[in-house]
C-alpha cells in the first residue's frame, strides 16, 4: 500500500499553501524564460520530487532552478523586466544585504521567518535561482569557491545576522573586506579558465552548502517534466543526474527528517 502522505501537505494545510504559491512563482519565471529564449532546468529536491512524487517531495517547502552562471545576465534582466509586479528578484544588486551569491524570486504577498533573512527588503516565499559554472576539476573548485564564499557573504552583511558578538562580527568583516578582491580576482580567472578548459563537469556552491557536482552531458539538451500539474524544463537525462546528486534516490528518508526548513507556524499568505 502507497504511503499517505497528506499528514505533511494536505489540501489547506499552511505548508500546501506555500507550496502553491512557490509554484505560482515558478510559473512566472517559467513564462518569461520561454518568452526570451532563455534556458534553466529544476534541480535538487525541486527535480527528485518532480520524478518520484510528479510535484514536491510532501515536507518540502522550496523550489530550485538552476541556469548557467553565463545566462545569470540575461535572466536577471529579463525577471525584472517582466515579472508580474506580484513577484520581485532579489539578488546582491537589489538588496544589499543579500548575502547570497544568487538570485531569488520573492512573493510580495506572502512573509516567512527565516532568521538569516530577517534583514532583507522582501520576506515573502521564495524560488531560488542558482548560478551553475563550469568546472576544471573539483579539489581547485572546491578550494577558491570556499574562501570566494566566505569573504563574498561577509562583505554583504551575512554576520550582521549570523553572530551575536559584534566583536566577531567585526572581525569577520575586517578580514573579508581586505581579503574578497582577491578573491574575486582568482574566481574571476578560475571561471574564465574553466570556460576554455572545462571538461563537462558543472557546480553550484550556495552560501552555506558543500559543493554539489553534475555532468553536463546529463543536462543537456533539456527535457521537461511535471511538476504540480505543469510543464518545466529539466535535465537531459533526470536518472543518471538524480543518482548523482543523491545515489538510490527513489528510497525515502526516515520519518524523523521528513522536515520543512521554513517554521510553518511563522508564515503568512495574503
Amino acid at each position: 500500500m502507497e504511503e499517505d502522505f497528506s499528514k505533511y501537505n494536505g489540501e489547506g494545510t499552511m505548508l500546501r499553501k506555500a507550496q502553491l504559491r512557490m509554484v505560482d512563482i515558478l510559473v512566472a519565471i517559467d513564462k518569461v524564460c520561454r518568452d526570451n529564449g532563455i534556458n534553466y532546468w529544476i534541480d535538487y529536491g525541486t527535480l527528485l520530487g518532480a520524478v518520484r512524487h510528479k510535484g514536491f517531495i510532501p515536507w518540502d517547502d522550496d523550489i530550485d532552478i538552476c541556469v548557467l552562471t553565463e545566462d545569470y545576465p540575461k535572466i536577471r534582466e529579463a525577471l525584472l523586466l517582466e515579472l508580474p509586479e506580484q513577484f520581485v528578484l532579489q539578488d546582491s544588486k537589489t538588496d544589499k544585504r543579500a548575502f547570497f551569491r544568487y538570485g531569488r524570486v520573492r512573493d510580495c504577498n506572502s512573509y516567512c521567518y527565516y532568521p538569516y533573512f530577517i534583514k532583507l527588503k522582501k520576506q515573502g516565499l521564495w524560488v531560488d535561482i542558482f548560478k551553475t559554472d563550469r568546472v576544471l576539476s573539483k579539489k581547485s573548485k572546491q578550494l577558491i569557491d570556499y574562501f570566494y564564499r566566505r569573504t563574498y557573504r561577509e562583505t554583504h552583511h551575512y554576520g550582521d545576522v549570523a553572530y551575536s558578538s559584534l566583536f566577531k562580527r567585526i572581525i569577520w568583516k575586517l578580514c573579508a573586506y581586505l581579503a574578497h578582491p582577491f578573491f574575486a580576482s582568482v574566481m574571476h580567472i578560475y571561471t574564465f579558465g574553466a570556460k576554455i578548459g572545462g571538461r563537462g563537469l558543472l557546480s553550484h556552491f550556495a552560501y552555506n552548502y558543500s559543493c554539489m557536482w553534475a555532468n553536463e552531458r546529463n543536462i543537456f539538451p533539456l527535457s521537461e517534466v511535471e511538476f504540480e500539474g505543469h510543464k518545466f524544463f529539466a535535465p537531459h537525462d533526470c536518472d543518471s543526474h538524480l543518482k548523482m546528486r543523491y545515489g538510490d534516490y527513489m528510497q525515502l528518508p526516515p520519518e524523523d527528517k521528513r522536515k520543512p526548513m521554513l517554521d510553518l507556524e511563522k508564515i503568512k499568505i495574503w
